[in-house]
């Protein structure tokens, strides 16, 4: 027997405060010559909301998962059929090797800061490292969540604290459109991260750790290290089931295991360590391996100095330039030799005693 905890959820909405919520969307007085066709699109998400019409469609899982009669979210099957394409590409010896770099700054000059980021530009010299060695690069500017229309990454809401086969790969959270949690990025970057033989991290560091943007990544990959790859096996979300399976004994698939990576972290006062070593740590408990010191950069820009001109600080640092550089280096080498089946991680074969 297993004990789900119950008590903490307030409840939902009523009526009026529903409506006070969706119309805050639509407040601007633009909006007023649509006010009959808002009224009509308000009941219509008033109705989903009450009913709990989480996904936009269904159809039976078929062949293949644990409950093949199953009503399987149709976005999650066709997000799920993406990942297994883009693991079956990344696994093919004759594609063009691949490193993801992750431009993680909240900052970009398309919105309220009107400036582009250092990050971004340290990114643009690996990309042309990597590049320049032959290898694809797939840049992700995580910025784009400040200047992109209603585009969002929503927050992991902790599946995985309930019980590990509850928290599904990919993610099964979202959309729920009866919430109105609609245009997540995670599926495109779930994709990435599968694409990927190696990614490179390139961070600021915000108040003593990472940026916004890169935290909300960082959680809802929760899914990649010891996600259940398939939500029949749960009945969807019922957590007494999930609960079950991990007492039973669950397996915690390491989803990305195998990859290389490499990190550049920068700062102007304190908190780079600290910053790089939680980003390292959360990659080597994923699977990944580390392309080398050379590949582990922490760094201070401008220490003290003001923000104003930081870029032009960043400028003259030319040293910084090239360690970042040599971070794209590594990782290349790290990625050629990886496809070459000459680099693999000294304890893959050893079977932990504690797993999780």
């Amino acid at each position: 027997m297993v004990t789900v905890r119950k008590g903490q959820y307030p409840g939902r909405l009523d009526r009026n405060e529903f409506q006070l919520r969706f119309y805050s969307s639509f407040s601007h007085p633009d909006f007023r010559r649509a006010e009959s066709a808002l009224a009509e699109i308000e009941a219509i998400a008033w109705q989903m909301y009450v009913d709990e019409k989480k996904p936009a469609g269904t159809a039976k899982a078929g062949p293949g998962f644990a409950d093949p009669d199953y009503d399987l979210s149709v976005e999650w099957r066709e997000n799920r059929d993406r990942l297994l394409e883009a693991e079956r590409r990344q696994k093919d010896a004759a594609t063009p090797s691949r490193v993801l770099l992750i431009c993680a700054s909240d900052r970009n000059d398309g919105s309220c800061p009107g400036e582009m980021s250092k990050t971004f530009r340290l990114t643009q010299l690996a990309r042309e490292v990597v590049e320049g060695a032959g290898i694809e690069a797939d840049v992700l500017d995580l910025s784009r969540l400040i200047s992109d229309y209603d585009w969002h990454i929503h927050p992991c809401k902790g599946c995985a604290s309930t019980a590990m086969p509850l928290c599904h790969w990919p993610c099964s959270c979202y959309p729920n459109h009866s919430l109105g949690q609609t245009n997540d990025w995670m599926p495109e970057i779930y994709e990435k991260w599968v694409s990927a033989h190696a990614v490179i991290m390139l961070t600021p560091v915000y108040w003593y750790q990472s940026p916004s943007a890169l935290k909300l990544m960082i959680d809802r990959l929760v899914c990649a290290d010891g996600g259940n790859p398939d939500p029949t096996s749960t009945q969807g979300k019922d957590a007494s089931k999930a609960k079950e399976m991990e007492l039973a004994g669950w397996s915690y698939p390491k989803h990305l295991a195998g990859r290389a990576y490499g990190t550049v972290v920068h700062g102007d006062v304190a908190g780079i360590e600290g910053t790089r070593r939680a980003l390292s740590d959360w990659l080597d408990w994923m699977g990944l391996i580390d392309a080398g010191q050379k590949a582990r950069l922490d760094r201070f820009i401008g220490y003290y100095e003001p923000y104003a001109n930081s870029h032009e600080t960043l400028d003259r640092d030319e040293a910084m330039q090239e360690e970042t550089r040599n971070v794209a280096r590594a990782v290349v080498h790290a990625v050629q030799e990886l496809r070459a089946g000459r680099l693999s991680q000294p304890d893959t074969e050893l079977t932990p005693p504690r797993p999780k």
